[in-house]
């Protein structure tokens, strides 16, 4: 999970930030028991507790051992446990059995990432640009946990028959419709996308490099969930004509009918599971918590496609990633509907987007060296580009060159759709 770009990076600054996503993340976890906190639900979701261990170890192996001098590991031990995939820093607990690391408990994890936030405060002033561009690292990477924290408990809760709530729900938000879909025509021809380097961005955004667009529009907003009630009512998962052919073998093998957290109950009204818990579903809502699988097939459904990660970008280029529906503070996180209006809406915010393009490398692209370099580029095989950010995203994270990527397979991340068309 490399940067790209080193700027300057004022201490004060640093501090400031620093104290402040440490604070998120713990707000974040703060509802959690240490039972919560240690099960883990499948094998591509982790404990909260590991999450919140894995921050601080990254910060603790990355800045304060290898660039404080006399600085001692708090516990030996620990980096085994919560390392993730960085196979220069050695052995590691198997990613399919970090819900079995009862101990240390939550109380001494909480105690870990103590010792590790006044160690990095102290050590700040003194750091140098190099240090300060890896702790700069680190907070966009501890972001990224954030997400994924409400992602995977927002799954272990959902296994719970007694649909457990992490936080107070909100009321619903009484909105009108969105109105119907209109399209934006897009750019033609050359155009260019990926990282400028001025600012903060992760390796596999660059380099920028140029691009050939064809005639096409992309949808003024995102698919609601009444529109995916259309999709299912007029058997969308049950006609192999709209799937790839992995995608109905997976329809068929997992015995797919829905989005995933999505239930009818008795009465035929449908509710969807959220870390609020259960409550009715809403209609004006982007739909969320779809595989690409699914997106593909309601674009193919609707007769349209779903946008490249190119068209996407350069529509959003102009936008300001910091709109929209996302993660300002702890509390109940979901896609909210948004009014009729004109121009592009909801780009960022609510729910990632697929697109129809592979995760892979961009023309030039280089991972960066050393351990921090192993994040992006060796999973560049396999797996579609999501863009935007999602009501679970850190505001100030996303940019409109970054890249979200999963399996087709894979939905419990807070991914959506919009459609594109060919003109």
């Amino acid at each position: 999970m490399a940067t790209r770009a080193i700027p300057s990076l004022a201490a004060s600054s640093l501090a400031t930030r620093f104290t402040d996503v440490r604070a998120l993340t713990e707000a974040l976890a703060a509802p959690l028991s240490d039972a919560d906190a240690t099960v883990q639900s499948m094998e591509d979701a982790s404990p909260a507790k590991w999450h919140l261990a894995h921050t601080s170890w990254f910060f603790e192996t990355f800045i304060l051992r290898d660039h404080v001098p006399d600085y001692a590991l708090f516990d030996d031990d620990w980096p085994f446990l919560f390392n993730s995939y960085y196979e220069a820093e050695g052995e590691r607990q198997i990613r399919a059995r970090r819900g079995m690391i009862t101990r240390p408990a939550l109380d001494e994890v909480y105690a870990y990432r103590r010792h590790v936030d006044a160690a990095i405060t102290t050590a700040l002033p003194d750091l140098g640009d190099g240090p300060r561009a890896l702790l700069e690292l680190g907070l966009h990477h501890e972001q990224q946990h954030q997400e994924l924290l409400l992602m995977d408990i927002q799954h272990l809760f959902a296994q719970n028959a007694l649909e457990p709530a992490m936080f107070e729900a909100t009321p619903l938000t009484t909105r009108e419709s969105p109105g119907e879909l209109c399209w934006i025509k897009g750019q033609e021809g050359e155009a260019e996308i990926g990282c400028d380097a001025d600012d903060f961005t992760f390796d596999c955004e660059g380099p920028r490099h140029k691009v050939y667009l064809n005639p096409h529009a992309i949808a003024d907003r995102l698919v609601t969930n009444g529109e995916w009630i259309a999709f299912i009512e007029d058997g969308g998962y049950e006609n192999h004509e709209h799937w790839l052919s992995e995608g109905w073998t997976w329809v068929q093998e997992n015995r797919v009918g829905a989005p995933l957290y999505w239930r009818r109950r008795d009465d035929g009204q449908w509710y969807r599971f959220g870390l609020a818990g259960a409550r009715p579903l809403d209609l004006a809502a982007p739909v969320c918590h779809v595989s690409y699988y699914e997106a593909d097939a309601f674009a193919r459904w609707t007769g349209f496609r779903l946008p490249t990660e190119a068209e996407w970008e350069v529509a959003a280029a102009s936008l300001d990633p910091a709109m929209g529906n996302q993660l300002d503070r702890a509390g109940d996180v979901r896609p909210q509907p948004v009014g009729p209006g004109q121009g592009l809406r909801q780009m960022f915010g609510d729910v990632w987007e697929w697109t129809g393009s592979a995760y892979q490398p961009h023309p030039g692209f280089r991972a960066a060296k050393g351990a921090v370099g192993e994040y992006n580029g060796k999973f560049m095989v396999g797996q579609y580009v999501l863009k935007g950010a999602s009501c679970g995203t850190p505001r100030g994270h996303g940019r409109a060159s970054y890249r979200n990527f999963f399996y087709p397979h894979m939905r419990w991340q807070f991914a959506g759709l919009r459609l594109a068309r060919d003109l």
